[in-house]
């Protein structure tokens, strides 16, 4: 097992990719934020107040414009 990855509800071609290739995938709206080892966001909700507050602790990809494969090496890298 590669570990565990949250994953927003939208991106189901991420979460197929991702499971094929070892990781355990939970949708973000159902995971447990301190169990996770990486989030990833579809990018669709643009922060226009430009916020910074953050709801858990671990790295957080953004699939906007990228590939399966980009997603999977930004993932690797943590």
């Amino acid at each position: 097992m590669q570990g565990l990855v949250a994953v927003e509800r939208n991106l189901s071609k991420i979460v197929e990719y991702l499971e094929a290739r070892g990781y355990e995938v939970v949708t973000l709206d159902e995971a447990d934020l301190d169990s996770v080892d990486a989030i990833v966001v579809s990018g669709a909700d643009v922060n226009l107040m430009n916020m910074q507050d953050t709801l858990a602790e671990v790295p957080v990809i953004n699939a906007a414009g990228k590939s399966s494969d980009e997603i999977l090496q930004a993932i690797e890298r943590i």
